[in-house]
């Protein structure tokens, strides 16, 4: 990490490429520009001459008032034979121009005409829904207009040259996989197995069962599946515009089923444009060898701690996590991290960190390859790669996803120098925050006003629908409660009267009840909700305000939405927090059912939070089943805003700030409501005084003696979840304290270094499960286990030692199984070589 005083040459600006030189491996590249650029002078001179001489052919004719038609039959050939010379002469230099086109797109150059940069440009003005529609050979990935489509299943595009066929069949076309009936996979592009083909019309993609099932993107249905080419990558992981993914204009990739819709806001940076529907992703960059900067990059700290240590680097991008802070056990082979399998990529506008050859980590931001300068877009670079801006020093480089990683607000980087690289690091990290919080006020200002139009889509049901293994409980009509009401009393069961059915919260049923079809306590099967109207809240996001005046005890809404057990409700939970989701609109019924709002429901998921609400939930028996509902506690005026306490349970520190706006606030969403006097009950702060007591008691103790020579002193502790030992310096073969996270040789197998499975429990030797078999045996005194260094005449006098120190009160107390003040025989010197190799590595 540290800065060196000579600086590696950066890619130049515009400016800057006017004063200095070249590197050296552009300078071979000069003459071949600068010939290029003469022959490309001299060609348009040519072409300038010949412009003028056609359009003074074209003229004279219409200066003329009179000519015979024997001279226009003459002239009209001698035009079109001029005509069919320019065009051949324009394609054959527009063949050199693609021969002479560098691999990075060209905004200036005539190489820019082949593909469009950005899926938005139109670089033959033609308005965006004016596109004709281009089509791409599916085996060379050229676009053009002589394609000729398959008339199999797999409905794509083909070159007759690229089939081996010289003129179009009179009969069917079909591609070499519909003639011989024979689909390879899109996704393992093996043609072995039984493949299924996608569903949509006009797909084509086949697919194996078991690869396309790997892809949450996939949606299966009574249809067969339909596959991930339809659904936006970027959208479906986005919180707010998971509802968008399946719709619009989708651009998809050529070779594997990734789609994006079509813009910059969702393609992933370094995606190669075909057409504006077809793109070559990010999936499919190819590091070279000897290019230093395609090389991967891992930061030296996990990204939870930010400690150091032995780290889980991923293999796509620079992240690293401890195993302990994702409480997984270290993994065999190669690992990839929750971001990177779920697809997601660096885009353009992002804000990011970059590794560039012995340089420091550098904020930086991505920009599109159209808004970069010209001598930057012809640096050379492959599918994969972006340019990024450098904050402070202004310049740009093309890098890839295996040397960025996402700039968070706060991050302040390494430590800066007062001077030279130092204040430009500084100055860098200044740029970084403000335009970081620029785009972050236009993203959030962008979609308050999406939001503000209508309230994010949710499909509306009338009854709770169960998922998975939730089942709906229906009880026999001669275990319905019956009631005392009678026939002829006004409004029978009704909410002011003393219906013994309504006392309990059962609702009647018409068949058991006395008032037969006048019954007035049928409100949950007969849905008779008062009008509401959803509306937009100042502060709060969306609302409910009723129509009428309701009366107190009246029926407002039942809470409808998905029946789902506790494992669907922490999977959801845990989906929200990956992916930044914060609306959560789930209410527990009992200990193995939850309603969850959030994907379906009725009017009731938009009640807001109070502290002091107009209306209360009552868990009711509806035919046999538990149903939620709304209930006035007091009389609401037609107009007011309907709400309920939430009594929300909090998950971790983090809390939920409330703007119910009530005179008794308690200022966040789950604590108690304050008192008259405006403060909060005394039973919260005991709660709160105890909580922080267990908390400080919960916090793990280190052994004061090392665990290797059974001394005190100066020692280091393991940074191991629930280790509590410690170990010398000296007993280590260390001089200096070990920099960053750190796990003791107790975790690490004697043999080969991998994780731990069985551990000595009187010295740090210890074993994998490779090596444990044989290695370990019952310690006499204890029935400890114990490795081969132990011997029995050990145990014997250790034993001795410790029923001495019971008689005598001076005598040092035993700890697992060893007494403090004893030392092992031989000491540090009885320990195998492998052991030793343990100390030395640690």
């Amino acid at each position: 990490k540290g800065d060196q005083k000579k600086r590696p040459k950066r890619p130049l600006t515009d400016a800057a490429a006017d004063k200095d030189p070249q590197p050296k491996e552009r300078r071979r590249t000069g003459k071949s520009a600068e010939t290029q650029a003469s022959v490309s002078g001299e060609t348009n001179k040519k072409w300038r001459r010949k412009k003028t001489i056609n359009i003074k052919d074209l003229k004279e004719p219409r200066k003329r008032t009179k000519k015979s038609k024997d001279e226009q039959n003459v002239e009209k050939p001698k035009r079109r034979r001029k005509r069919k010379q320019d065009g051949e002469n324009q394609a054959t230099a527009s063949k050199a121009k693609k021969r002479r086109s560098s691999p990075c797109p060209d905004t200036e150059g005539s190489a820019s005409e082949e593909r469009p940069d950005s899926p938005n440009d139109s670089l033959d003005g033609i308005k965006k829904g004016e596109r004709k529609k281009e089509f791409v050979c599916q085996i060379c990935e050229v676009a053009g207009e002589d394609l000729v489509p398959c008339e199999g299943q797999c409905c794509g595009m083909f070159h007759l040259h690229c089939l081996g066929l010289t003129l179009k069949p009179d009969d069917k076309l079909l591609c070499r996989e519909c003639s011989t009936g024979l689909h390879s996979c899109f996704i393992c592009k093996q043609s072995e197995a039984e493949v299924r083909r996608c569903h949509v019309p006009h797909c084509g993609k086949f697919y194996h069962e078991g690869c396309v099932r790997l892809n949450p993107l996939t949606v299966f249905d009574n249809k067969g599946f339909r596959c991930p080419l339809h659904t936006c990558l970027s959208c479906h992981y986005g919180c707010r515009t998971k509802h968008k993914a399946t719709k619009g204009r989708l651009m998809r990739c050529l070779r594997c089923p990734v789609a994006y819709h079509v813009g910059d806001l969702c393609v992933a940076a370094g995606s190669e444009t075909i057409t504006n529907t077809a793109i070559i992703c990010t999936n499919h960059f190819n590091a070279k060898k000897g290019y230093s900067h395609h090389s991967h990059v891992n930061v030296s700290w996990c990204f939870v701690c930010s400690k150091g240590g032995q780290l889980l680097c991923c293999e796509s991008c620079p992240a690293a996590f401890h195993p302990d802070c994702l409480n997984i056990a270290m993994p065999d082979g190669s690992w990839f991290c929750n971001d990177c399998r779920a697809g997601k990529k660096p885009k353009y506008r992002d804000i990011i960190w970059v590794k560039l050859g012995t340089y420091r980590w550098w904020p930086a931001e991505i920009h599109h390859p159209k808004n970069v300068p010209t001598n930057i877009q012809h640096l050379r670079h492959e599918i994969g790669e972006f340019p990024v801006f450098f904050f402070g020093s202004k310049d740009y480089f093309w890098t890839h996803q295996g040397r960025v990683f996402p700039y968070m607000e706060g991050d302040r980087g390494s430590k800066y120098q007062k001077n030279g690289i130092g204040r430009v690091f500084k100055n860098a990290l200044l740029e970084a925050e403000g335009r970081f919080k620029e785009i972050k006020m236009k993203r959030e200002a962008k979609e308050a006003q999406e939001n503000s139009r209508k309230p994010p889509p949710y499909k509306f049901i009338k009854v709770n629908k169960p998922f998975g293994k939730v089942q709906v409980c229906t009880a026999d009509i001669s275990e319905i409660p019956k009631c005392n009401c009678k026939l002829t009393d006004d409004r029978p069961c009704g909410f002011e009267s003393e219906c013994l059915n309504r006392m309990l919260q059962y609702e009647c049923h018409p068949q058991v009840c006395p008032s037969g079809e006048r019954c007035c306590n049928q409100d949950f099967t007969k849905r008779l909700y008062p009008d509401t109207k959803i509306i937009k809240t100042p502060g709060k996001g969306w609302g409910l305000i009723a129509l009428r005046d309701i009366k107190k005890g009246e029926f407002v809404n039942e809470y409808i939405g998905e029946l789902i057990d506790e494992e669907e409700c922490r999977a959801r939970i845990k989906y929200a927090h990956e992916n930044n989701i914060t609306d959560f609109y789930m209410l527990t019924i009992d200990k193995d059912r939850i309603i969850d709002a959030g994907p379906k429901g009725n009017y009731s998921r938009f009640m807001n939070h109070s502290c002091q609400p107009n209306c209360e939930t009552q868990k009711w028996t509806v035919n046999g089943d538990t149903r939620v509902g709304l209930f006035a506690i007091c009389d609401v005026p037609a107009g007011t805003e309907l709400t309920f306490n939430y009594n929300l349970d909090c998950l971790g520190n983090e809390k939920t700030i409330c703007r119910c706006g009530a005179p008794n606030c308690s200022g966040f969403l789950g604590d108690r409501p304050k008192n008259s006097n405006g403060h909060t009950e005394t039973k919260g702060k005991r709660l709160r005084r105890k909580y922080r007591r267990k908390k400080s008691e919960g916090k793990k103790k280190s052994e004061d003696e090392c665990f290797r020579c059974g001394d005190g002193g100066q020692l280091v502790l393991c940074d191991k979840k629930n280790c509590t030992k410690a170990y010398h310096l000296s007993c280590l073969n260390l001089t200096k304290r070990p920099f960053g996270r750190w796990d003791c040789p107790w975790h690490h197998c004697d043999v080969c270094g991998k994780n731990s499975e069985a551990f000595c429990q009187l010295c740090p030797n210890s074993f994998c499960r490779a090596h444990q078999e044989g290695a370990l045996r019952p310690w006499p005194p204890t029935g400890e286990l114990c490795c081969a260094e132990h011997d029995e005449s050990e145990g014997a006098a250790n034993q001795a030692r410790i029923v001495n120190s019971e008689t005598n009160v001076a005598a040092p107390t035993t700890v697992a199984g060893r007494p403090k003040g004893c030392r092992k025989p031989e000491g540090a010197e009885s320990k195998t070589k492998g052991s030793k190799r343990k100390a030395t590595e640690a």
